[in-house]
């Protein structure tokens, strides 16, 4: 059973946000709060498996409560549900640990789709937030890429899969682009993660800038 912490100040978005909850997650249980500080109790006296996070809240921010679970349930996903979409509250959050960053002016079916992709373990990430990480990131571009990617050793299959993680698709996505079976991307996704030493969509993102990997076609 899903146990997921919905953090969110306005009531009709809340609610609003339940109803996809329960349309995603079968028989989950939501515990809601309106404040950070009424997040962080529920963090230190109930087990959660899942966090909707809202960034800008009456007494602080999302990001604090992620900070929150990442030392107490480390197991927890954290997904940021928010109107901002600019770099000052995306990338604190992405850095502070956020699995997925979603979009509140996203239509509903497209929410729903983000997030069914956690069941699956794919990051929820809105298409245009993808998009400004690679684009930030390709920006920063570091020289020394082929001694980097030599360094950790990936393959040419990885690195191909790599870059489409961080572009933004989806693993059926990549395998059609790819000619390979959701199944094997998942597990060269897997390899990849290891390799890196990364967890997410969004810090795979950053190793392949890290890489020089935008750079290529």
């Amino acid at each position: 059973m899903n146990h997921i912490l919905l953090l969110e100040d306005i009531p009709e978005i809340r609610a609003w946000l339940k109803v996809l909850i329960k349309q995603v997650f079968a028989n989950a249980v939501v515990t809601e709060c309106s404040r950070v500080q009424d997040a962080l109790q529920q963090v230190g006296s109930q087990r959660f498996t899942l966090a909707l996070l809202d960034l800008g809240l009456p007494d602080g921010s999302g990001v604090e409560v992620i900070t929150a679970l990442r030392e107490k349930q480390p197991e927890v996903q954290s997904v940021i549900v928010t109107i901002h979409d600019d770099d000052e509250h995306l990338f604190p959050a992405l850095q502070a640990g956020a699995f997925g960053y979603l979009l509140k002016e996203q239509s509903r079916e497209l929410l729903v789709e983000q997030l069914q992709r956690i069941s699956q373990g794919e990051p929820p990430l809105s298409p245009s937030i993808a998009r400004k990480v690679i684009a930030y990131f390709t920006s920063q571009r570091r020289p020394q890429a082929a001694a980097v990617l030599h360094e950790v050793s990936l393959t040419d299959r990885e690195t191909e899969v790599l870059l489409r993680v961080a572009k933004g698709f989806t693993l059926p996505e990549i395998g059609v682009q790819l000619g390979l079976s959701r199944h094997t991307i998942a597990d060269y996704v897997k390899q990849i993660y290891r390799k890196l030493n990364v967890s997410s969509r969004a810090e795979a993102a950053l190793e392949a800038q890290r890489l020089g990997l935008f750079g290529r076609n």
